[in-house]
């Protein structure tokens, strides 16, 4: 049995946004980072966070989340809370693609510019919320957030 299993909490639905800590080293970093996350978020909107707290994923890398997540076809994309994240001064996170590379194909893009850009990409806390809505809802590619991403001098995306 795989130790790094997605929870199949019924707690979660489609708009929460899933968070796995895969850095134990602090906790002070790890409460203040789940407290950015629970912060409202665009106009007010409540902040709906999955996390995925557990030991078992301690140094689990991005191939190890995707293929965890992949038994979750309606999971567009989620975020992991590493070294990284807990050592930084903005804790950023990093987003995750999970949408396949045929599902990605599938799509036709208007910039194909923006296809160039990779599976991944950092985020503040307080745009993960709006990520995750925007590719639940398809309003936004993943590879627009990356690239915006790309264009910041620490490659983390802010906001647009």
């Amino acid at each position: 049995m795989n130790l790094r299993e997605l929870p199949t909490d019924t707690e979660r639905d489609e708009f929460h946004a899933v968070v796995i800590r895969t850095d134990y080293g602090d906790q002070s970093a790890w409460n203040t980072l789940t407290a950015e996350l629970m912060q409202p978020w665009g106009e007010n909107y409540e902040a709906l966070a999955h996390f995925v707290d557990d030991p078992a994923w301690a140094g689990a890398t991005v191939d190890d989340v995707r293929d965890a997540a992949s038994v979750d076809p309606e999971l567009t994309v989620l975020f992991i809370a590493d070294s990284v994240t807990m050592g930084s001064a903005h804790h950023a996170l990093l987003a995750v693609n999970l949408r396949s590379e045929e599902e990605d194909d599938a799509f036709e893009d208007e910039d194909e510019s923006v296809r160039d850009f990779g599976r991944e990409f950092r985020t503040i806390p307080p745009q993960v919320h709006s990520i995750h809505a925007n590719l639940s809802l398809a309003n936004m590619d993943f590879e627009e957030f990356a690239a915006a991403a790309e264009e910041d001098p620490e490659k983390v995306f802010r906001s647009f």
